[in-house]
């Protein structure tokens, strides 16, 4: 079982940001290309962004039900980029807007809130799209995600044969409890966060807050050592 769990802060806006993040030892950073989201830059501005990433940190591209064509351009103006899938996409339409695998993907599980949670069947979701490298596990909500919202992570399966990545309302004050229940269930855990990372204060999303990317990464670290 690998206990070291990778990192993702998402909703990447601004140059400085990137910098905090690759300063603090995240292993990914996410652009979201979905024009409905306040955290969404253009591909232009991906690519500009992602100009500042140092060897071996990943850039990530989050999409939500978007044209292929839309895709390959964004892939092909950021290169070596995992893609986030983050609608309603079917295995068919993930190994499309992957060009038949070329492109490497996480496939989002959208998790109902409360007991519902235990009515996902994470087991057979993961199977149907194993084509993916991860699936990544984030609140049912109004719209595609980025509300900040948990869901009752207790309640998932025991036992997944898939690489999962844990994301919803985590903060540096609840990720080791996310880590520590969720890191015996699956291959490898990751986690991805974005607005508990955030600055306070109205009309911030998309802003980063350095010291609390700081936190968040050692409260990942400390729960690595328990």
């Amino acid at each position: 079982m690998n206990r070291r769990t990778r990192i993702k802060v998402c909703g990447l806006t601004r140059e400085a940001d990137i910098d905090a993040a690759v300063a603090a030892g995240v292993d990914a950073l996410g652009f979201v290309l979905y024009e409905k989201s306040p955290r969404h830059v253009s591909i232009h501005r991906a690519a500009e962004l992602a100009s500042r990433l140092p060897p071996f940190v990943t850039p990530v591209l989050l999409f939500v039900n978007e044209t292929s064509h839309r895709i390959h351009e964004a892939c092909t103006a950021i290169p070596g980029a995992t893609l986030q899938l983050h609608g309603d996409e079917t295995p068919a339409q993930c190994l499309a807007a992957s060009q038949g695998g070329k492109f490497p993907y996480v496939r989002v599980a959208h998790i109902p809130p409360g007991q519902a949670a235990q009515q996902f069947d994470l087991v057979k979701y993961a199977l149907d799209y194993s084509g993916a490298l991860a699936i990544l596990l984030d609140a049912q909500v109004d719209g595609y995600g980025g509300s900040g919202q948990t869901f009752n992570w207790s309640l998932l399966p025991p036992n997944v044969n898939a690489h999962l990545v844990l994301s919803g309302g985590l903060s540096a004050a609840n990720v080791g409890d996310g880590i520590l229940r969720l890191r015996p269930r699956c291959l490898s855990l990751a986690v991805d966060v974005s607005s508990g990372v955030e600055c306070t204060g109205p009309g911030n999303k998309g802003l980063k807050d350095p010291e609390k990317i700081h936190q968040f990464v050692a409260a990942v670290r400390a729960a690595d050592q328990a």
